[in-house]
């Protein structure tokens, strides 16, 4: 493996790390509709699990209440019940083929309780980040052990991978300041 493919994989892996970030935080409920809430709720779809998404479409009725209309009429109780049922704390009202699902306002301490899990989701990113520069730091430096690489290419390459992660970091920081400041706004 060359120093520019270690590169590219740890940019890859760098940029894996930021999307998985902003789909875990796109799960903490911040008081606003966000239909990528309900994603990873699976419903009984005739004995299999099945992703929400694909037995009905989701939509916004305002910006508290997220609509969901199942594409079958005989799920909406299934629908209904897995929605009930998820760890998210929501109590969705059946309205014919129409399930609304009002998002409830969050206290103050609820809002407080939900940053420190945004930061420390943050965080976590962070670490991954930088265990990803040091897996491709050792990876230049066995390269240059086995004089595959010169010291030289070692250094620029230990440069670069030291620019993406301090960029990942910044990106990081900005999707973190974002979020919160989605939750802390009432």
């Amino acid at each position: 493996m060359s120093a520019a493919e270690i590169k590219t994989n740890t940019d890859q892996k760098m940029q894996k790390s930021l999307e998985s970030l902003k789909s875990s935080l796109a799960k903490i409920r911040s008081g606003r509709a966000n239909p990528g809430i309900l994603e990873h709720i699976h419903v009984d779809y005739y004995g299999n699990p099945t992703p929400l998404s694909q037995v009905a479409s989701l939509g916004l009725a305002d910006a508290r209440t997220i609509n969901v209309q199942p594409f079958e009429k005989t799920m909406v109780a299934a629908v209904e019940k897995a929605i009930r049922d998820s760890d998210l704390g929501l109590n969705p009202a059946s309205q014919g083929t129409v399930i609304r699902v009002p998002m409830p306002a969050l206290t103050e301490e609820r809002r407080r309780e939900l940053t420190k899990v945004v930061k420390s989701e943050g965080e976590d990113t962070k670490i991954a980040v930088r265990n990803l520069r040091r897996d491709a730091n050792e990876h230049l430096k066995r390269l240059t052990k086995d004089k595959e690489i010169s010291e030289d290419e070692e250094r620029r390459a230990t440069d670069e991978i030291q620019k993406m992660t301090d960029k990942a970091v910044v990106d990081i920081d900005k999707i973190i300041v974002e979020k919160e400041k989605e939750i802390m706004t009432v």
